[in-house]
C-alpha cells in the first residue's frame, strides 16, 4: 500500500527529545520550546510566537485574545477543518460560513463581503493547501469594518504572499505541526501574535491565566490568577521532536515541491483534455507543496476514482465535508448555498505526498490515474 501520508524523520528529532529527557525539564517553555520560538521569529519576523500542543488550542487561544463572546458574529470559510469553526462556536460566537472560490479552494473574497454584518467581529481566513488567499483585500476589508483577522495557515508553513510570509498579516495566525503537515511533532502547534495589543495578554491565556511567564523573567514577586486561559503550553518533548524537523525544512521543502511538480507535469495533458482540474497557484502566492490534489467532474466519478486507486494500492483521499452541511450545523445555517464549497466537498481527490514517495511510486500513481481515465 502507497500510504496517503507517512512522517518523514531525519534523526535529530529522537537525539532532542532524548537531550530533553536528560534534561530533567518536560513540562515545555524550556531551551526547545525557545528553540522554536526564535526559529519562527528570526525566519519569518513574526513579532511573537507561542507554542501550543496544536493549531486547535492556538485557534482557541486566538477567539480569547479576540475577546469573542455571545453575540458576536466571526465569518469563516465552509470548507476547512472543524477546528477552525469550534474555536469561535466554544467562546458563544455566531459563526457565519462563506463560500470558497471558483477556482482555488480558498475562501472567496466576494462571498465574506456579503456576510459582513455591523455584528461581526472577526473573520477567520484558511490558506488552504499553503496557498495564500488575497491578503491586500482582505487587509483592506477588516480595515474599513474594524474587523479583526485571523488566518488558519495550519497547511502554510514556509509560504508567502507578494513575498511576506503567510502568518504575518493578520492580529493573530496558526501554524500546524500535525503529522500530516510538511514539518511535524505528532501534534503541535503555533500561535502568532502580529497585533503588539495582544502580546502580554497572549503569554497570559498560554500560561493557564497567570503571570507565570512573567514572574519567570523578575518582572513580577509572584504569580497568580489575572485573566482566562488554559493548558496550551506543549511539553518539551514536542518542542524538541520539532526543532529536529525545522533544522531540515528546506530539504524537506525541496523534496515536496519536486513530487508536486512532478504531478503537475504528468497529469497536466489529462486535464488539459477537460478530464479534471488541477490545482491553480495565483501569481500572487508560493506553493510550498503541502498538498497536491484534483478535482473530479462531479461526485461520482470521485468515488470511483477513489476506488479504482484503492483497489491498486494507493492511499488517495477526499478532503473537508462543508461545515455549513454538517450534522452539528445545518439546522443553524442561513439556507445560503455555497456551491463551491459543496464542489470541492464532492470532488477533491488529495494524493499522496511525503518524503517517503519513490520516483518509481510517482509514476505508479500517474499511470493508475491515466488508466482510470482512459477507459472513461
Amino acid at each position: 500500500m502507497i500510504r496517503f501520508n507517512k512522517p518523514y524523520m531525519f534523526g535529530q528529532e529522537l537525539e532532542y527529545v532524548n537531550e530533553a529527557v536528560i534534561d530533567g525539564r518536560l513540562a515545555g517553555n524550556g531551551r526547545f520550546t525557545k528553540a522554536c520560538h526564535e526559529f519562527f521569529q528570526t525566519r519569518y519576523g513574526f513579532k511573537k510566537v507561542l507554542m501550543t500542543t496544536s493549531c486547535t488550542d492556538a485557534l482557541e487561544m486566538s477567539a480569547i485574545l479576540l475577546r469573542i463572546q455571545p453575540g458576536d458574529e466571526v465569518i469563516i470559510p465552509s470548507y476547512t477543518f472543524v477546528s477552525t469553526a469550534n474555536a469561535f462556536a466554544l467562546r458563544g460566537a455566531k459563526i457565519v460560513f462563506a463560500d470558497s472560490s471558483k477556482d482555488h479552494p480558498n475562501v472567496s473574497i466576494d462571498s465574506i463581503k456579503e456576510c459582513i454584518s455591523d455584528r461581526t467581529k472577526a473573520i477567520v481566513v484558511v490558506h488552504y493547501g499553503g496557498v495564500a488567499c488575497e491578503m491586500d483585500q482582505l487587509l483592506e476589508l477588516c480595515n474599513e469594518h474594524e474587523i479583526s483577522l485571523v488566518e488558519d495557515a495550519a497547511q502554510a508553513i514556509e509560504a508567502s504572499y507578494k513575498g511576506r510570509p503567510l502568518g504575518s498579516f493578520g492580529d493573530c495566525a496558526t501554524f500546524s505541526f500535525h503529522e500530516t503537515k510538511n514539518v511535524v511533532s505528532g501534534e503541535g502547534g503555533l500561535l502568532v501574535i502580529n497585533n503588539e495589543e495582544l502580546l502580554k495578554r497572549a503569554e497570559i491565556i498560554w500560561e493557564k491565566g497567570t503571570n507565570r511567564t512573567a514572574f519567570f523573567r523578575g518582572e513580577v514577586d509572584k504569580y497568580s490568577w489575572v485573566d482566562l486561559g488554559s493548558s496550551f503550553l506543549p511539553s518539551e518533548l514536542i518542542s524538541a521532536y520539532l526543532y529536529g524537523q525545522l533544522e531540515n525544512v528546506e530539504t524537506i521543502q525541496t523534496g515536496r515541491v519536486r513530487i508536486w511538480e512532478t504531478y503537475y507535469s504528468a497529469l497536466q495533458d489529462l486535464a488539459i483534455s477537460g478530464m479534471f482540474t488541477l490545482p491553480k497557484i495565483p501569481s500572487y502566492a508560493t506553493n510550498n507543496a503541502h498538498v497536491f490534489y484534483i478535482v473530479c467532474r462531479n461526485v461520482e466519478e470521485r468515488n470511483e476514482l477513489l476506488s479504482h486507486l484503492k483497489d491498486k494500492g494507493i492511499g488517495a483521499v477526499f478532503h473537508y465535508l462543508s461545515l455549513h452541511k454538517s450534522e452539528f450545523f445545518k439546522e443553524k445555517h442561513d439556507e445560503r448555498e455555497l456551491i463551491n464549497a459543496d464542489r470541492f466537498s464532492d470532488c477533491l481527490v488529495r494524493l499522496p505526498l511525503h518524503l517517503h514517495l519513490t520516483d518509481a511510486d510517482v509514476a505508479y500513481i500517474v499511470d493508475c490515474i491515466k488508466d482510470f481515465y482512459t477507459k472513461q
